[in-house]
């Protein structure tokens, strides 16, 4: 599933770039007055590459994803909980995310003064950066709530 996703980022990266000389971006261009198109943008580049890296496979260090004896949990779920829910790897996985969706909107950017009839913009990068922070910021959420079903289930 990692596969998948990952070539799907490739992918839509290759799309930002070979796409922005084309007619298409012409057309859309008065429907995007004020470049609000690079929010979801680079957010479902964030979104694609964050897929990219998280495991999809059961994680034996998390306690709601393993049958535990009622005995074990409490155990368990005070080694689990001595760091964050965001283990350095969650962390580092997020932010390389952000990181390399950030450097694509950045060298976009550059690309953009190359080509005739577009010209690079500091706005657009920080649009782009809205974007990335919002899914960021959304799977930060997500994962807090995760946190908290797992000490509910420890506590039972």
């Amino acid at each position: 599933m990692r596969l998948f996703f990952s070539i799907l980022s490739l992918a839509y990266i290759a799309g930002i770039f070979l796409l922005a000389d084309s007619p298409i971006v012409s057309s859309l261009a008065p429907f995007n007055p004020y470049s609000l198109l690079h929010i979801p943008l680079y957010g479902i580049l964030t979104l694609l590459l964050i897929l990219s890296t998280l495991p999809f496979k059961i994680n034996l260090n998390s306690p709601n994803q393993i049958n535990l004896s009622r005995e074990m949990r409490p155990a368990l779920w005070s080694v689990y909980s001595m760091g964050s829910l965001f283990h350095w790897d969650q962390i580092n996985r997020f932010l390389i995310a952000g990181l390399i969706a950030l450097g694509v909107a950045i060298v976009d950017e550059i690309h953009q003064s190359f080509i005739p009839g577009r010209d690079a913009s500091i706005i657009d990068v920080f649009l782009d950066l809205i974007g990335i922070t919002f899914i960021l910021f959304l799977f930060h959420q997500i994962y807090e709530g995760k946190k908290a079903r797992i000490s509910i289930q420890a506590n039972e």
